[in-house]
């Protein structure tokens, strides 16, 4: 790469994460990868996390730190986006940890296959236990072709490409040329502000390849964590899904991956419903007994459109039994 280019533009939004900040940068600091930009938008932070990226700023010319007025992490890394200079786009989150030759193993793969998107391995680390646990279900090797580069609208992924990956940045690099010509951003939801961006982006793909390495550590069971309140944002889900869904549609790329989507939609509103509590499951429920499950298509399919019948099972019964006499409002009573 020429010395005016990075190789990788490393975007992090940050919002009150003081308590791990100075490991996250050291460990991209560390990377066996040197020719990268670490830009930092710190989302209004009250916790001391911008005297940290300042502090880290001046002492390595390579991080870049941006502050912004709270507007959430997807308009973070949107601002992040548009300042950024690499070759490739890494979106990571601020309280991960990486292996050292993850951004070097990334980028080898990319440029070896000249990938628009390359996707690699990850794992979970539980804050509380102090334990590392699988990710099974973000890199998905049985659906994987025999091929890479592959499309996203070849015949034997077009049916598997949501449930092949997770709809969640972090574990994929993006070429920067590819994000600016979809136009694609990040939406501006307290949560699921990601999943639009990471599957059009996957959608679109002609040149998908992977690392089957675990090069990134997801932190989990964090206290201050956004997904431990989704009940403050619960139908931020069904907003996503619509927007990915149109997306698809005005791409003309519905037809192809219509099964893939709603087999994901499925599954992903099943999940929401069932990790909600209280009046949000309640919201929940009545909002994909309502009009949810038509919205997202999810209706006009009989079962063997289905990849699981358990929950096309789950999604007959909630179509089909008012909430009143749900197993959800007999717990609630």
């Amino acid at each position: 790469m020429s010395n005016d280019i990075p190789a990788v533009s490393v975007i992090i939004p940050v919002y009150n994460a003081a308590e791990f900040l100075k490991d996250v940068l050291n460990s991209l600091l560390k990377q066996t990868l040197r020719e990268i930009e670490i830009i930092c938008v710190d989302d209004g932070s009250t916790d001391g996390s911008l005297v940290i990226l300042k502090e880290f700023e001046k002492a390595d010319a390579r991080i870049r730190v941006i502050h912004q007025e709270n507007q959430g992490a997807g308009a973070a890394r949107n601002n992040g986006m548009d300042v950024a200079r690499g070759k490739y786009l890494a979106f990571l989150d601020a309280d991960d940890f990486f292996e050292k030759n993850m951004l070097k193993a990334a980028y080898d793969r990319a440029e070896e296959t000249e990938a628009e998107v390359c996707v690699f391995n990850a794992d979970l680390y539980d804050h509380t236990e102090k334990v590392y646990k699988k990710c099974t279900w973000a890199f998905r090797k049985q659906y994987f072709p025999e091929k890479e580069p592959f499309a996203a609208t070849d015949e034997n992924v077009r049916n598997n490409i949501f449930r092949m990956f997770n709809g969640w940045p972090w574990d994929k690099l993006y070429q920067r040329e590819y994000v600016r010509r979809l136009g694609i951003k990040y939406q501006n939801l307290r949560t699921t502000n990601d999943m639009l961006f990471v599957f059009i982006a996957l959608a679109c793909a002609s040149r998908i390849s992977t690392v089957d390495e675990v090069l990134i550590h997801q932190r989990v069971n964090v206290r201050t964590s956004l997904s431990r309140t989704r009940e403050k944002s619960w139908d931020c889900f069904y907003i996503a899904l619509l927007a990915m869904q149109k997306e698809l549609k005005d791409r003309g790329l519905y037809d192809t991956l219509e099964r893939a989507f709603v087999n994901w939609a499925l599954n992903f509103s099943l999940w929401q419903l069932n990790t909600m509590t209280g009046s949000a499951y309640e919201k929940t429920y009545r909002l994909l007994k309502r009009k949810g499950f038509d919205c997202l298509d999810i209706s006009r399919h009989n079962r063997r459109y289905f990849y699981s019948n358990k929950e096309y099972d789950k999604f007959l019964k909630i179509y089909t039994t008012p909430y009143e006499k749900s197993s959800g409002y007999q717990k609630a009573k």
